[in-house]
Formats: C-alpha cells, structure tokens, sequence
C-alpha cells in the first residue's frame, strides 16, 4: 500500500508538468496516500556563478518557485485539493534532491515526467533515468 505519493515538477516548463500533476494526484487518491509535490532549483550559492548575481537573489528565486509551484497545484488540481498539499521547493541537483526529499518524507511512490530527452538519454530525461536508477522506491515516469 502507498502511504505517501511524491510528484516532481519541473515549474521552468510552465504547465508541461500538469499531465504528471494529475497523474501524481490520481495514484494518490487511488491509494488514499498524501500528496508531496517538489521542485528544484539550480544552487549558483557555492560556485563562480554566484558572484553575478545579488546576495538576495537566491530567497527571491525560492519564494517565486513556492508562489509558482502553488499556482500550478492550484490552476491544475484546483483549490479544495491543493489545501492538503505539502509543497517543497530544494535547491541542488534535481534528482539528488527529488531523492532525499522522497526519503524524508518517507515517499512510496515518486511520479516524475520524461522530459527533454538528449540522443544518449533517449528513453528518458537525464533527471528521470537517475530518479530511477537512484531510487529506492518505486517510480512512475509520465510520458
């Protein structure tokens, strides 16, 4: 049985990720799981990059992501739904952090979609081939 269901989104690709939402969504109310949504952002914190950006520009990206990642659950699930939502937003390399936010959560199940896929990573998106690979949960990847 599926405790809790963890979606990870993409908020960059505006509403291409609502398909994977609804999926995410779906499987958590077949299983009657808690619904954890992530999304991650780039950490220009620690490297050259850093220093051409201002030192608040890092909380004005994480508070953007959270209204951006609200509006999404909001405009795709709808207000009733989204209020039982726990929303995170990380900042690192996606499936590094898609992954121990699964494991803090104590996730069952992530729902991520096969995105941008390069010659090398055909059947999957470079984020989605690792979540899997990675994972010690099971993972449901949405086309």
């Amino acid at each position: 049985m599926t405790n809790s269901v963890l979606c990870a989104i993409d908020i960059s690709n505006g509403n291409l990720d609502a398909q994977v939402l609804k999926k995410a969504a779906s499987l958590a109310d077949f299983e009657g799981a808690g619904l954890d949504v992530v999304t991650v952002l780039p950490d220009f914190g620690e490297s050259f990059v850093s220093s051409f950006f201002e030192p608040h520009h890092h909380e004005q990206a994480m508070e953007e992501a959270q209204e951006n990642l609200t509006q999404l659950c909001i405009s795709t699930l709808g207000e009733d739904r989204n209020a039982s939502i726990r929303h995170v937003v990380a900042t690192g390399t996606a499936y590094q952090e898609i992954l121990k936010t699964a494991e803090s959560a104590g996730s069952d199940l992530i729902v991520i979609g096969a995105h941008k896929p390069d010659l090398k990573d055909y059947l999957l998106g470079p984020n989605a081939a690792r979540v899997v690979r990675h994972s010690n949960v099971s993972v449901y990847v949405v086309r």
